[in-house]
């Protein structure tokens, strides 16, 4: 019986991926459109990914420029501004993951785990009155395989009682990582993906 589990946030809780193209489009908006564009299909196969990551992998491995640390926390902190301003609209919720999430915060131990921003991540849960339902929510820079080994150490959870919802392959191998299960949601390709128990909506029983 699962009695913890583990939210991804972009694509399971916020439907925020498209706002975050813009973010990147806005960020890099005076680059090589079709550079960019290779950003954005590398953002996307890899949601789960932090921007820190995928800023990195830009100049790295598009561009073929060194980065430094510092200069990704500058390009970091203009993404974030922008996704402050846009993610605070209840417009982006996915609302059926919402009302599970309200009706079942009481039978369950819920944190969020994901590949956005720490700070950001907090703010934006203030924002949306999502707090409330959680023990904890963590983010980047730090790893979501980390993030969720230090979860399961911290409150003493078992692998056998908690699962990792997720949308992307990211989620699959932070889930299998640390030997707990996975439920893929809102991205069909993670259908047949080995061991993963795929939600089609959040009325099916899967939990219980």
């Amino acid at each position: 019986m699962i009695k913890t589990i583990l939210w991804d946030f972009d694509g399971v809780i916020l439907n925020s991926m498209p706002i975050r193209d813009f973010g990147f489009e806005e960020v890099f908006k005076d680059y090589n459109p079709k550079e960019v564009q290779k950003l954005l299909d590398f953002h996307r196969q890899n949601g789960g990914l932090s921007r820190y990551v995928k800023i990195k992998f830009f100049f790295q491995e598009i561009l073929n420029q060194e980065i430094g640390q510092e200069e990704i926390m500058v390009l970091a902190s203009k993404f974030s501004d922008i996704m402050k301003k846009e993610l605070i609209n209840p417009k982006y919720l996915i609302q059926e993951t919402v009302n599970f999430i309200k009706n079942s915060h009481e039978r369950f131990h819920f944190h969020i785990v994901s590949g956005s921003d720490e700070k950001e991540l907090k703010f934006l849960c203030q924002e949306l009155k999502l707090k409330p339902y959680f023990i904890s929510i963590h983010g980047s820079p730090t790893p979501k395989t980390t993030l969720v080994s230090e979860i399961m150490a911290e409150h003493g959870y078992s692998g056998r009682e908690t699962c990792l919802i997720g949308d992307s392959i990211n989620d699959f191998e932070a889930a299998k990582g640390n030997n707990i299960s996975f439920y893929g949601y809102n991205n069909r390709k993670l259908i047949s993906l080995p061991g993963t128990f795929y939600l089609e909506n959040f009325e099916q029983g899967f939990i219980d």
